[in-house]
């Protein structure tokens, strides 16, 4: 059997459907970045930006609708307000597109994983380079332009050791002990992902049109703003740096650039990718409060989402993904 005519598998129809969701979704709010952005560099890098998703998204509908399943609507330019004034700066701009590139990249990454027909498998690797080019542009001028945060620095150890006690894992009790590097990429990552969603909810909160969506952006304002803190006083009890806050690359625009579905939408994914973060930290952490942190996170990250799939429901705004044949309702019509 040609390895092109391959049935394409559920995780396969799967991940072209969440692939084809998320990204209208955030080429919507690259569109609008693009036509506010004055500094010529970054908006270089929004315009490739956009010509990369457009051939992406054109791919993905070729691939669904050989195999006879619909192209899921995702986000248009009904979602999209134009000539509305500035909400970002064009800094802030830079840092969303580097950031989202990173989900991107484990977007990409996953689908890979569970991707067996070649045509799909060359097709992800193809996004997978496009993504990690735009990751070392971003880097390169978020680095040229002064604003990128880098991790906080260690000084090097004479030699390397062993762990030596019980006391490795106690961050609440006795003396404890200094943060580790391994432990610190999973908290200064997630510390990141954090303030990116406290920003856009504290943007988007200025501009949704019913009260009910700015409720829930005010919640998950608050929600970040929590978690922030959390992370912030564990790495300042070691006296270590933590990356600076966004909220002033937020003007004190009122007009809504886009839709309430396309910012609830975009809002619940952050939280959603967010637990893959937390997981991930949860699983490399080796003292009991950071664990304790990681939990109670996650645990209010689920309470998040659930009011957010209350309401995109409510509303009418949450796609439904491909699902397995109900054979008992077929077996009903035979």
């Amino acid at each position: 059997m040609e390895k092109n005519k391959l049935k394409l598998t559920s995780s396969e129809i799967g991940t072209l459907w969440g692939e084809y969701i998320n990204g209208t979704a955030t080429d919507i709010v690259n569109r609008y970045m693009v036509s506010i952005i004055e500094d010529e560099q970054i908006k270089a890098i929004f315009e490739d930006a956009i010509k990369t998703f457009a051939k992406q998204k054109k791919q993905i509908a070729t691939f669904m609708e050989n195999e006879g399943f619909p192209v899921p609507i995702g986000f248009t330019e009904s979602d999209l307000f134009k000539g509305k004034q500035r909400l970002f700066t064009d800094i802030f701009c830079l840092n969303y597109l580097h950031i989202m590139t990173l989900h991107g990249l484990l977007g990409h990454s996953t689908a890979l994983g569970v991707s067996v027909r070649k045509d799909l498998r060359d097709f992800y690797d193809s996004c997978d380079n496009e993504a990690k080019r735009m990751y070392h542009q971003t880097i390169e001028l978020l680095l040229e332009k002064g604003s990128f945060q880098r991790d906080p620095l260690f000084y090097p150890a004479k030699n390397p050791e062993y762990i030596s006690g019980q006391d490795f894992t106690d961050g609440f009790f006795g003396k404890g002990r200094r943060l580790a590097a391994t432990e610190i990429i999973s908290i200064s990552f997630n510390l990141k992902k954090s303030i990116m969603a406290k920003t856009l909810s504290i943007a988007f909160s200025q501009v949704a049109q019913t009260k009910e969506v700015r409720k829930f952006l005010t919640d998950s304002e608050k929600t970040s703003d929590d978690q922030i803190k959390s992370f912030t006083k564990i790495m300042q009890k070691d006296n270590l740096p933590v990356p600076k806050s966004w909220e002033t690359e937020v003007t004190a625009s009122t007009d809504a650039p886009f839709s309430d579905k396309l910012m609830m939408y975009h809002i619940g994914f952050l939280f959603q990718a967010a637990q893959n973060y937390h997981g991930a930290g949860l699983a490399s952490a080796m003292r009991t409060d950071l664990v304790t942190a990681y939990e109670k996170t996650i645990l209010k990250n689920l309470m998040v989402t659930k009011k957010w799939y209350n309401l995109m429901v409510q509303n009418k705004w949450l796609e439904q993904p491909p699902l397995a044949p109900n054979r008992k309702e077929i077996a009903k019509e035979v």
